[in-house]
């Protein structure tokens, strides 16, 4: 099978603590590394797009070429005169991360500016992938123009696939906020929710409830991440319990939701059973959490033993 998952978001520049003084640079955003996730595991027969915008400055170009090289398309991204990447900067104190963030004239805020541009990479594309972090950089125009093609999308019979990814600090307020997860559940085939952001920021009391709430919006399929303890999969009013993979050590949660997602949604497009798909993406998260940082090489998620 051959086809094109398109993944719609922010990808920022990162500064990570390396000693001495020094500053280690890389890149990552959520929607990047489910790309990231899904480019390592679908077969090479698959195009794997990344759509976002970026500026006309020498970090762009070098994002751009760090896309390449990890055979993610770029076709499918949008320059705009004068801008640059947003950034961000994990700094560590008694082991604990924290993050400070520049990205308030990043490029990726423009995304969803060319409205005919946006309409031809969502109809050349197969699969559509967005987040709440998508829909949270955005003005609100464009997130109307950006939710209104992945309803034309959905319409169409693409498999629309939404992480709200629930970040309050990007919200102008609680109310937009839900408003607008929720119009994004409601124009997705695929919800992916994290059940602490569900229940620290809608009040659900359980994952039924929040698997219900989805369910009402309209979302066909919903799935629940529950850290250790595993996710919940409604598929078709069809509900089933996958665990997590055990981990002797874990080293890095940075993108444990993010490639839980990439891996899930490969296998589940390839073999449409949802329970394998998660069981698979269960083992890949669990090799992406004990090794350091956003991205982790191909080489070390065990896929040939997947």
């Amino acid at each position: 099978m051959s086809a094109r998952f398109l993944s719609i978001g922010e990808c920022m520049v990162e500064l990570s603590q390396a000693g001495a003084g020094l500053l280690r640079k890389g890149f990552a955003g959520d929607t990047l590394n489910t790309a990231w996730y899904a480019r390592a595991c679908l077969p090479p027969a698959w195009t794997v797009d990344y759509c976002t915008a970026l500026g006309d400055d020498a970090m762009s170009d070098e994002m751009i070429a760090f896309f390449k090289d990890a055979g993610i398309g770029t076709e499918l991204i949008r320059r705009v005169k004068g801008k640059a990447p947003g950034l961000y900067m994990i700094s560590l104190r008694d082991g604990e991360r924290s993050f400070s963030y520049w990205r308030d004239s990043s490029a990726a805020r423009q995304l969803a500016a060319d409205p005919d541009f946006l309409r031809q990479a969502i109809e050349m594309s197969d699969v559509i992938y967005f987040s709440g972090i998508t829909l949270a950089i955005l003005s609100r125009g464009d997130a109307d123009t950006l939710l209104a093609e992945v309803r034309r999308a959905k319409a169409a019979g693409k498999l629309v696939a939404f992480d709200p990814n629930i970040r309050p600090r990007l919200w102008s307020s609680y109310d937009e906020m839900h408003a607008t997860i929720s119009e994004g559940a409601r124009a997705s085939t695929l919800v992916m929710p994290g059940f602490d952001d569900e229940a620290a920021h809608f009040g659900d009391v359980s994952i039924d409830a929040t698997i219900s709430r989805y369910k009402a919006l309209g979302a066909t399929h919903v799935l629940v991440k529950n850290g250790a303890e595993g996710a919940t999969l409604n598929f078709d009013g069809s509900e089933s319990l996958v665990p997590a993979e055990k981990v002797s050590k874990v080293v890095d949660t940075t993108s444990a939701g993010d490639s839980f997602n990439g891996a899930f949604l490969a296998r589940y497009l390839e073999t449409k059973d949802a329970p394998a798909a998660a069981r698979f993406a269960a083992r890949v998260a669990a090799r992406v959490v004990s090794e350091h940082g956003a991205l982790v090489p191909r080489e070390k998620l065990g896929l040939e033993h997947a």
